[in-house]
């Protein structure tokens, strides 16, 4: 596990009291000295003590004895973390599978889309859902297993239940990782507008959850990843956590504080506030009208009061239903109503003269 954060810590305690053999890797020999000698981590997830079997070490001992590795590391540094992955060790065929539910700067990708250009898709990983840090290893928690490979996703899902979790799997990984976008997005607007009235902080919530799924359409994405656990569900279970950072950021948001100012009321780094700019510009980008997203980027830079965001978010009107099936579904769904319109006529053509169809009973 890279990163000793709440959720790495997390999953680093899981995965060693499931029995595996388990390394958390700290970002500094400093905070490294200080879990070995304290075992828990009093930063991120204290009152949790950490399993006797548990290694911890610093990030400079590399990666070359893991069979799989877990990148639990902000958004915003997984970039630079991709690139030292050679470096650092990683074996040619170890699978790397990223916990992060934000998008990588400068070009707002997904995780897994960039862990695939360097790696190959096959031994590339997600892991989303409703999986609060301390309720985690206390109560389980409902995750989601997301890779192109069948084998792989499936062999973490594995992992997770022989640790207690439950854990579905998924091919459909960037699905997992937009939903989780749009989760913690949809968690800080619904933050930043609760004060003003719950029908306000829903809808805005709801908005960010369209917007972003029409964009996550355009990138292949199945519905029912942000229909699911790793949408819905970690919606449902972000805005109803006191302790969410997301919803607190929000929160923070709507009375005025700075979004720069936020991480350190917080201390902890807050993955939407870095992911709106991004989703937002990826969203421009690839043509989806995402009005609420953009006043949300804009609330976060300081250029949108407050009630400015909250009038665009009771303003904002959706656009309408597409009504039927849609692109390669509804050539098919043509394809089957010509099928049934030819089986169902009760006219024929035989050597190019249509005449009526004979109905043959059996005596």
């Amino acid at each position: 596990m890279v990163g000793a954060g709440s959720f790495g810590t997390a999953v680093a305690v899981l995965l060693a009291r499931g029995g595996f053999r388990t390394t958390l890797q700290t970002r500094t020999r400093e905070q490294w000295r200080r879990l070995d000698a304290d075992r828990e981590n009093k930063a991120y997830l204290p009152g949790v003590p950490l399993p006797r079997d548990l290694r911890i070490e610093p990030v400079e001992e590399g990666l070359a004895r893991a069979d799989y590795v877990f990148l639990g590391v902000p958004s915003r540094g997984l970039d630079e973390v991709i690139r030292g992955l050679e470096a650092a060790g990683l074996g040619r065929r170890t699978p790397v599978i990223s916990l992060a539910k934000g998008l990588v700067p400068p070009d707002g990708s997904a995780p897994t889309v960039l862990l695939s250009a360097a790696l190959g898709s096959s031994r590339v990983a997600c892991v989303g859902g409703p999986a609060h840090a301390r309720e985690m290893v206390t109560e389980g928690a409902g995750l989601v297993a997301a890779s192109l490979d069948e084998r792989l996703a499936g062999t973490i899902a594995n992992v997770f239940m022989r640790a207690g979790v439950v854990c579905e799997k998924s091919s459909d990984p960037i699905g997992v990782e937009l939903a989780g976008v749009a989760k913690n997005a949809a968690a800080l607007a619904a933050g930043a507008t609760e004060a003003v009235g719950l029908n306000a902080a829903g809808a805005a919530a709801g908005h960010i959850f369209q917007e972003v799924w029409r964009y996550a359409e355009r990138q292949g994405a199945r519905p029912e990843s942000l229909i699911g656990l790793a949408g819905t569900g970690d919606l449902v279970g972000t805005a109803l956590a006191p302790q969410s950072r997301n919803r607190r950021a929000g929160e923070l948001l709507g009375k005025g504080v700075p979004a720069a100012e936020i991480p350190d009321r917080i201390g902890q780094a807050v993955e939407a506030l870095d992911t709106v700019p991004l989703l937002a510009a990826a969203l421009d980008r690839a043509g989806v009208n995402a009005p609420v997203t953009n006043a949300l980027r804009q609330l976060i830079a300081g250029e949108l009061p407050l009630d400015g965001w909250v009038a665009q978010v009771r303003a904002t009107v959706p656009p309408p239903a597409r009504f039927g099936p849609r692109g390669a579904t509804r050539r098919a769904w043509e394809r089957a109503r010509a099928w049934v319109r030819r089986r169902t006529s009760p006219r024929r053509t035989v050597r190019g003269v249509t005449v009526p169809k004979t109905r043959h009973r059996n005596v």
